[in-house]
């Protein structure tokens, strides 16, 4: 029998990380037909491609004809960035740009995800017109991917997150989501960064903006350039953990807030809050609260499920 495939079609690059996985879900469940692409996890479940050929990228795009290529594919750990920064650049501005000139050629509109660290963290809440000024190299880089993205193709937008968490399919896929263990094992004291704020950012919703910004443009062409969306929730990685304990009942009082900036790794900006009222001015956006989003994606990383009983039932 036919199966009725959606006529709208997206692209997913980075589908088999945190956020691809979610951009996927999100337009697959609202009648798009959505295609994912990765490369060491990507089979069965999407394409194998390495972004990194061009050839390969040449011949999904124009294969598919994806409306909307969804960027999400990236280096994102800062650390990682400074450790390899010539992989990390071929991958964050050489293929973003080889990627924006291929749905250029298509007339697609590519959504190119990009980062808060593109600001220094000295004056927010930074809104898409403020001047970005990287501190460390995975900054640099992102912001490099967004200047070849819009060079190479107008009909773009980028779209600027900070922090992000999910349903994880390990604790270390999120900075956030990380913590869970200190947070379990109460036996032991742990040391928590108390001095950067940071706006822990659930990844269904940065999915449910990326859809609404694409099915929006279907029908203003006028839709492209810089956005910003982020939580609203404003929290150091001491305060995350506490609300983590606090959504599971756990104890907190083994975690100790370090006030000092951080001394080792990549340099982290202070305060990099995103202003995001171009996008709620559109009528876009979607925020889960912390507590509610955070319980949701490490419930199966609870170690003493006994708890369950207590509260479930």
């Amino acid at each position: 029998e036919d199966v009725d495939i959606p006529s709208r079609r997206v692209l997913i690059t980075g589908a088999t990380g945190l956020l691809g996985r979610a951009v996927f879900k999100e337009f697959n469940d609202n009648n798009w037909n959505a295609v994912g692409c990765g490369y060491r996890r990507a089979q069965p479940r999407f394409e194998q491609v390495n972004l990194l050929d061009s050839i390969a990228v040449h011949d999904i795009i124009h294969d598919f004809q994806p409306h909307v290529p969804v960027h999400c594919a990236a280096e994102r750990r800062p650390d990682v960035v400074e450790s390899q920064p010539d992989a990390a650049s071929q991958l964050n501005v050489a293929a973003s740009a080889n990627l924006a000139k291929e749905a250029a050629g298509i007339g697609a509109f590519l959504i190119y995800i990009s980062t808060d660290y593109v600001f220094d963290g000295t004056s927010p809440p930074y809104k898409e017109t403020d001047v970005p000024n990287p501190l460390n190299l995975y900054g640099k880089t992102k912001l490099e991917g967004e200047k070849a993205v819009l060079e190479n193709n107008e009909e773009t937008a980028v779209l600027r997150i900070p922090v992000l968490y999910g349903e994880v399919e390990r604790l270390e896929e999120s900075a956030v989501t990380v913590m869970f263990d200190k947070v379990q094992f109460s036996n032991k004291s742990a040391n928590m960064d108390h001095w950067q704020l940071r706006f822990p950012t659930n990844v269904k919703d940065v999915a449910a903006v990326c859809r609404q910004l694409a099915e929006k443009r279907m029908l203003d062409p006028s839709i492209k350039g810089t956005f910003h969306w982020s939580g609203n929730e404003q929290m150091t990685k001491y305060e995350m953990a506490c609300a983590i304990a606090d959504a599971f009942n756990l104890p907190s009082s083994h975690l100790r807030p370090i006030t000092d900036s951080p001394v080792v790794g990549a340099l982290r900006p202070k305060n990099a809050q995103l202003d995001c009222s171009k996008l709620e001015m559109l009528g876009i956006g979607q925020r889960t609260p912390f507590r509610a989003g955070i319980r949701e994606s490490l419930w199966p990383f609870l170690v003493d499920k006994r708890w369950r009983q207590t509260v479930f039932h």
